[in-house]
């Protein structure tokens, strides 16, 4: 019988991408044969796992969780939006949403993290979930926003189940105002941030080299429509104002059902801190929509359904 080493475990792990206490299981019950082992992963549905792998997954679900002044969001993708109505998956997205809570938002560190109740790891748990549900899964993208004092508040837009949706959306407010107070306004603020999707929080975090990239496209806009001089500068700074207007949050107009309509994001959370009778600091936020930024293939349903009949 062969020793059951930790090379042995690691390739059988390369070999068939299951977890590595699967692979350490399989390794024992096959006296340490690879093959065999092989085979034992495959009979129990695991090793099935490392074939999908390489399959685009840009479906899936958002998760969102917060505990008083600290919360965290989470992607996990899966390759169809069906996948996101299962309940097995529900529950794994919700798990791993209020693990990353406690965490420090570093999706490779939540990978490592025990998966409760179940003696694996997060990373294998999912290699487990990939084998019963059958199409590839992956734990993308996971954030944590946390303040001192205050509260962190959350919305979740098209969410088939409580805490899981397509957008997830996290607001950090610094403040010693009443807690409902703060998770009103937070709330609002949330799904203004849904809405309105800023790239920034204040014009400030704006990066030099994306700020001198617009104003050069402004000027050449400026330049092609006939203008010069004096008034090329004057156009392209009324345009900055705009771009900032459209992509910081609080330059932003604030969008709710009782808004004014002119109100910035800005003046709203003075106005919730005058009214509370104590300072709110909006320190920070987070919006993560579902598959942005994944290159999905193009796909022709016709041929899909022909070659599936034709298998």
């Amino acid at each position: 019988m062969a020793e059951v080493t930790a090379a042995l475990v690691k390739e059988l792990r390369d070999k068939t991408g299951a977890g590595m206490m699967d692979c350490k299981r399989a390794l024992g019950e096959a006296a340490g044969d690879m093959e065999a082992a092989v085979d034992w992963l495959r009979t129990k549905g695991i090793a099935t796992a490392a074939k999908k792998t390489g399959r685009v997954a840009a479906e899936g679900l958002v998760g969102v969780a917060t505990r008083g002044n600290a919360g965290a969001v989470v992607e996990v993708n899966s390759e169809t939006d069906f996948v996101g109505r299962n309940e097995l998956f529900q529950a794994f997205v919700r798990a791993v949403t209020t693990l990353a809570v406690s965490g420090n938002g570093d999706v490779e560190t939540l990978k490592t993290s025990p998966y409760p109740g179940t003696g694996r790891t997060v990373a294998e748990e999912l290699t487990e979930l990939v084998a019963r549900i059958g199409e590839n899964l992956v734990l993308r993208r996971s954030v944590r926003l946390a303040v001192g004092q205050g509260l962190v508040a959350a919305y979740v837009h098209t969410s088939p189940a409580a805490g899981l949706g397509k957008i997830g959306v996290l607001v950090a407010l610094e403040s010693t105002a009443n807690a409902d107070t703060l998770a009103a306004l937070g709330r609002q603020l949330a799904m203004h941030i849904a809405f309105a999707n800023p790239q920034y929080l204040e014009s400030s975090e704006v990066p030099a080299a994306a700020l001198e990239r617009e104003r050069d496209v402004l000027r050449q806009q400026a330049l092609e429509s006939g203008k010069s001089g004096d008034v090329v500068d004057k156009m392209v700074e009324g345009r900055l104002r705009k771009f900032y207007e459209e992509t910081v949050l609080l330059d932003q107009v604030f969008v709710s059902s009782d808004a004014d309509g002119k109100s910035r994001v800005a003046a709203v959370v003075a106005a919730a801190a005058k009214a509370a009778g104590a300072p709110i600091k909006l320190a920070g936020f987070v919006r993560m929509q579902l598959g942005e930024g994944i290159d999905k293939p193009t796909t022709d349903l016709a041929a899909e359904v022909a070659a599936t009949l034709k298998g």
